[in-house]
Formats: structure tokens, sequence, C-alpha cells
């Protein structure tokens, strides 16, 4: 008697040669959620902390609240920054223009003002490391990077802005209880673990 082979639940895609291209980000069949292309390579997601989720909310929220009439605050789009980067932001600041429909699945690194990510365990060193690198390469000035800290577990949000000269990020700011600045226009976010708790 033999065994019958095993089938997998699920085939995945076997991936080119030269890595994937945003093209392929949005034709392949059945790639989960949320799924990002960085490098031509396919970064899925992990299932996210409550954290991540009501951060993101309180930043929507926040950033709507002033953001100007030829802005939108969108969460979890893709952004293109080139062929092979296809990276999805957890929120970006968009010009207005740029939203030509309610199908609009993906937007141009040129239209993107702020790119947001809060960090997760499985996303550190994408957060950290990569991912600034290629929106500064890409020419998006503005860039918040936000982690969990502290006992009650609030949100630091770390604020940059695209160096003109050498092409990378400056940090402009850490914000412990209260997110304040004038760039991209003007923001004023409670951040507080009171603030993140009446969510």
């Amino acid at each position: 008697m033999t065994a019958e082979p095993v089938k997998a639940a699920h085939q995945w895609p076997v991936p080119p040669q030269d890595g994937y291209t945003v093209d392929d980000l949005f034709t392949l069949p059945g790639l989960p959620p949320h799924t990002e292309l960085i490098d031509g390579i396919l970064v899925f997601a992990s299932p996210q902390r409550d954290f991540h989720t009501i951060v993101i909310d309180m930043l929507v929220t926040g950033l709507r609240r002033t953001a100007p009439a030829e802005v939108k605050v969108r969460r979890e789009m893709t952004v293109v920054l080139d062929r092979r980067n296809g990276p999805e932001p957890d929120v970006s600041v968009v010009r207005a223009e740029a939203v030509t429909s309610r199908s609009v699945t993906r937007f141009q690194a040129a239209d993107v003002l702020l790119a947001v990510e809060v960090v997760s365990p499985d996303s550190e060193a994408r957060d950290h490391e990569s991912k600034p690198q290629k929106y500064a390469a890409a020419g998006i000035q503005h860039f918040w990077l936000v982690e969990m800290a502290g006992a009650d577990e609030h949100p630091v949000v770390r604020v940059y802005e695209l160096d003109p000269v050498t092409k990378s990020y400056a940090l402009t700011g850490i914000h412990h209880d209260r997110l304040k600045t004038g760039v991209p226009f003007t923001v004023d976010i409670d951040i507080t673990g009171e603030a993140l708790d009446a969510l």
C-alpha cells in the first residue's frame, strides 16, 4: 500500500527569475490582502495587533481633522515607488487629484506627501531600514515612524523630513504625548495611552 501524495492547501506562485514587478502585484490571483512588493519580492502581512489598528485609526482621524482640501488621507494603499517596489504604508497623505475614482488601487510616489509606518514585530527591519530609504529615494517629502512605548503601550511618533541635499530623511521631532507639527500641514493629535484607550 502506498501513501497518497499530500495536496497543498494553496499553490504559491513561483517567482520569476528577475523578481516580481508592480504589475504582477496587481494581477497575480489569490494574493493575501495587504501584500507588498519590496525589491521584487512579495511580502505578506502577519495578523496585526490591536495597537497597530487603533494607532492607524487615531492617525487617520487626526490627520483628516486638519487636512486641507487639496490632500486626502488614506490607509493601507499601495504606493508605486518604481517597477520593483510597491509598499503599502499604513497611512498616506496624497494629493487630492490622485484620487481619480473609487476604483483606485494605488498611488504614485509623486502624489504622496507623507508616508506613515506603524511598526509591528514582523515589519520592524523593513519599517526602520528599507522602507524609509526607498520612500526618500522616491522623493516622498515626509515620513513618520510609529512605535509602541511605555507601560501604557502608547505610541511614540518619530517625524522625518526629506533633506534635498542628501536625499535622505532628517529627524525633526520625537512625539510622546501630543503629535504637533506644521508639515505637511498643521497637525495636532493626542497620542497618549488614554487617547488610545478611548478608541
